[in-house]
């Protein structure tokens, strides 16, 4: 009897530029999951600020009202409760980990400009870190296509 020896069954490798196609979509979708996650940052800090902004303003415009003046308090949800201010010079204000303190209206004033100097500075700086991620995803679908093109296909569109 002769013997016969079977071939290894030849597995189609992919090409090197399959590999660097599959490698440019996944780093694009890093890319972009990481973007989705700058702009969340950048949506929750200029909810804050707008809310500093918002604070100062209404300060400023209690600021030397009378004792016994009528006001509305927010109650969350658009929601507003009418109320007299029995103490206009002093407010009390959130200085973080659920501790409030009380401190006049110009210190309040002073600290809410604070908090909203570097609540534009953390908006700047996530900006600037989202458009550096925008940039290098455009590099990698400029690489793609142009990859995708030497191989003979058309423009990549990445959904």
């Amino acid at each position: 009897m002769a013997s016969t020896k079977t071939k290894p069954a030849r597995t189609s490798r992919p090409s090197s530029s399959d590999e660097e196609v599959r490698e440019l979509i996944s780093e694009i979708r890093l890319l972009e999951g990481s973007a989705r996650i700058l702009q969340s940052r950048i949506d929750v800090i200029s909810a804050a600020l707008s809310e500093t902004l918002t604070a100062i303003q209404t300060l400023e415009g209690a600021k030397g009202k009378p004792e016994g003046t009528e006001a509305l308090l927010p109650m969350g949800s658009g929601s507003f409760i009418k109320c007299k201010i029995s103490n206009p010079d002093k407010i009390m204000i959130g200085v973080g980990a659920g501790v409030i303190v009380e401190k006049t209206i110009d210190d309040s004033i002073k600290d809410l400009r604070v908090r909203s100097s570097d609540l534009e500075r953390a908006r700047t700086s996530v900006t600037q870190q989202l458009g550096q991620i925008f940039g290098q995803a455009e590099d990698y679908r400029a690489h793609l296509n142009e990859v995708v093109r030497k191989k003979g296909g058309g423009a990549v569109e990445i959904v």
